[in-house]
């Protein structure tokens, strides 16, 4: 399986990093061992000094497609999440400044937490959720579907032309204005519609 990450997807995050509005989805990809489950705590890596979290609504692919149109997207997701897209960003914006790729900022060990429970999206109201992260307990990131710059459907359907989806891989879908950095002894919670999809700590 592979983990597709969509960026600046939320015009109030592009604003708050000074980016330009993409006119066509922005995406890169992190290896399977990005992947952190069952609460287990993250571990500040020694690489960096300037970690920073970006909460994301998370759908699950749930069979294989290449080329899929868009009014056909639905049919190849039928499940939702939360995750964290961890972003080292002083490896980030030292890469960018020499115009490189930005891999070790972003597809690093266990840079991509990750709920253990997923949510039906039959039973939810799609296209207006309402996702939260909490640090130490302070709200410190709101998103809400409805603010997307390109829709699920959209997203499915543009990567789908670059690369085949497959069973199990998972679309982090962009994260809202409000990243900010962790610290070692610092406790993340992410809540999805006031429902809590997991918490665990910086060590």
């Amino acid at each position: 399986m592979k983990i597709i990450c969509i960026g600046r997807n939320y015009a109030d995050h592009a604003k708050e990093m000074k980016s330009e509005l993409p006119t066509e989805p922005i995406f890169f990809l992190k290896p399977d061992t990005a992947l952190l489950k069952n609460g287990n705590p993250f571990f500040y890596p020694e690489f960096t000094k300037d970690l920073h979290y970006e909460c994301e609504l998370v759908v699950q692919i749930q069979k294989v497609g290449k080329n899929i149109a868009e009014k056909f997207a639905p049919k190849y997701y039928s499940k939702v999440t939360l995750g964290i897209d961890f972003t080292a960003r002083d490896l980030q914006q030292n890469c960018k400044e020499k115009g490189l790729p930005w891999e070790i900022a972003k597809a690093f060990e266990h840079s991509a937490p990750i709920s253990n429970k997923f949510i039906e999206i039959s039973s939810l109201d799609f296209e207006n959720l309402t996702f939260e992260l909490y640090k130490n307990g302070e709200k410190v990131q709101t998103g809400h579907t409805s603010d997307m710059i390109f829709s699920i459907d959209k997203l499915i359907a543009y990567v789908s032309k670059f690369m085949t989806l497959k069973t199990g891989d998972l679309l982090f879908t962009g994260t809202p204005a409000g990243v900010g950095p962790v610290q070692i002894g610092d406790k993340l919670e992410g809540f999805l519609n006031e429902e809590m999809m997991f918490e665990f700590n910086i060590r």
